[in-house]
C-alpha cells in the first residue's frame, strides 16, 4: 500500500476535514450557500451509496493488488498531466514565477521523470502546485454560486462545473481517438485517487455529526484556501466576533486598571486588537 500522498491534492475532506466541523458541522440553521439543499442530500445519498458498493471496495483492490512504487507511480503521472492544465491556469491569474516553475517542472518530469512516472522535479525544488480553472474563476472575482452536488461528480458549485469542463477539455488525454482510451485513464485516475482518499473518509464518518454539512463547510473552506494561495481573509462573521471578543475583554480590563492605577509597579493595561 502507499505510505506517503502527494502534497495539495485538491479534495474537501483531509486536510480541512476537522476545521470544517468546527466551523458548523453541528449547526441546525439553514445554511444561506445551500438553497438546494434538499436536492443535494439526496445526490449526496446516492453518491455515498454508490462509493459503498463499487467505488470503495475497488479502491481498496486496487490498493491491495498494486505494489506501491506502481501506485505512486500512477498517481505521479496523472499529477503530470494535471500540470498542463495547472500552467495555463498560472498564466491566467498571471502568476509568471509560478509558471516558469510549474512549466520547469513538468518538462523535467516528462522527461527525465519517465512520462511523469517518477517525480523528479520534487528533488529539484520545484513543489507541485494546485491551480484550476475554477480557482482563476474565482481569482477574477466571478462568484461561486450556491453549493451544488451532481451524480458521481460531488461537491461542487455552479462555477466549480464550469471549472471542471475547461479542465477536462485542456487535458490531452481526453484528445486521444478510439475514445476507450480516455476513458479508461479517466477510469484508472478516479479509482487511484479512491484510493488516496481511503484515510481522508474514515475521518469524516468518525469525526462528523451530519456528515452531509461536514462536507458542505470543508468544501468551502479548501476552495476558498486555494483561492487565496494559502492566506484567506477573514469571514465578516469572523470579524465581528473577534471585534466583540475585544471589546469585552477590553471592558472586563478597565475596572482592573482603575483599581491598580495607585500601585507604582502595575503595568498599563494591554491595547486589545478589534481586528484581524
Amino acid at each position: 500500500m502507499k505510505t506517503a500522498q502527494q502534497p495539495y491534492r485538491p479534495h474537501p475532506l483531509l486536510c480541512f476535514a476537522f476545521a470544517a466541523s468546527l466551523a458548523g458541522c453541528a449547526a441546525s440553521k439553514h445554511d444561506p450557500r445551500d438553497p438546494w439543499e434538499g436536492w443535494n442530500r439526496g445526490v449526496q445519498s446516492f453518491n455515498d451509496t454508490l462509493d459503498d458498493y463499487a467505488m470503495k471496495p475497488a479502491a481498496k483492490a486496487y490498493q491491495y493488488i498494486t505494489p506501491s512504487v506502481v501506485d505512486q507511480g500512477i498517481t505521479n503521472f496523472f499529477n503530470n498531466v494535471d500540470d498542463i492544465a495547472v500552467i495555463a491556469n498560472d498564466l491566467l491569474q498571471f502568476k509568471l514565477l509560478q509558471t516558469g516553475q510549474d512549466l520547469g517542472r513538468f518538462m523535467v518530469n516528462t522527461t527525465l521523470g519517465l512520462g511523469g512516472f517518477i517525480d523528479v522535479a520534487r528533488h529539484l525544488d520545484l513543489p507541485k502546485h494546485n491551480e484550476d480553472l475554477d480557482q482563476t474563476l474565482g481569482a477574477w472575482g466571478i462568484p461561486s454560486g450556491p453549493y451544488l452536488v451532481l451524480p458521481f461528480m460531488g461537491p461542487s458549485t455552479p462555477r466549480g462545473v464550469l471549472g471542471v469542463a475547461g479542465d477536462t477539455l485542456s487535458n490531452p488525454i481526453n484528445w486521444i481517438n478510439p475514445t476507450a482510451i480516455p476513458w479508461g485513464a479517466g477510469t484508472l485516475k478516479t479509482i487511484d485517487t479512491r484510493a488516496d482518499l481511503l484515510s481522508a473518509s474514515k475521518i469524516v464518518d468518525e469525526a462528523s455529526v451530519d456528515r452531509y454539512e461536514f462536507i458542505r463547510n470543508a468544501y468551502f473552506q479548501q476552495r476558498k484556501y486555494l483561492i487565496y494561495d494559502g492566506n484567506p481573509p477573514l469571514d465578516e462573521e469572523m470579524e465581528k466576533d473577534l471585534e466583540l471578543e475585544g471589546l469585552e475583554s477590553g471592558g472586563s480590563s478597565a475596572p482592573a486598571a482603575e483599581s491598580n492605577s495607585g500601585d507604582a509597579g502595575a503595568a498599563p493595561p494591554k491595547p486589545t486588537a478589534t481586528g484581524p
